[in-house]
């Protein structure tokens, strides 16, 4: 799925019915699933935000901690150490399911909800809509 604001919405919106949902295991892989491509798209969304404000060539040549820094000067994000937990439990699903991190990255999957509903609000404040859409034409 390309990276579009109407995209990003969708799987924002996506995980929130998936959240709302009564858990058990196949909710909460489904929120799991769910987090992960939203995370992915968020990360991204944050990387053309930061490129539209200081520009491609500082964006490009940042590490994921880096950009996570540079959004919070920003002001992009306001919790650098929370997008690092993000990052990590994404990073994890890749590497070891078992119910253990299943449900630890469940429980950082709910606390990423909230922030990825702030992140797409600022966005459309600092009008990465009209910038994506109008480029996407």
């Amino acid at each position: 799925m390309a990276l579009s604001p109407e995209n990003l919405g969708k799987a924002v919106a996506s995980l929130a019915l998936s959240v709302a949902q009564p858990k058990n295991e196949f909710i909460r892989d489904s929120v799991i699933q769910r987090f992960e491509f939203t995370y992915e798209l968020a990360w991204k969304a944050i990387r053309k935000q930061l490129i539209e404000e200081i520009g491609e060539l500082s964006a490009d040549v940042l590490s994921r901690k880096d950009l996570f820094r540079k959004a919070l000067q920003q002001r992009i994000i306001l919790d650098f150490d929370a997008w690092v937990l993000f990052h990590e439990a994404r990073n994890s699903t890749s590497h070891n399911y078992n119910e253990a991190n299943a449900e630890r990255v469940y429980q950082v999957a709910l606390k990423f909800l909230p922030e990825a509903q702030r992140l797409l609000l600022l966005l459309k404040e600092r009008g990465w809509c009209d910038v994506a859409e109008s480029k996407l034409s």
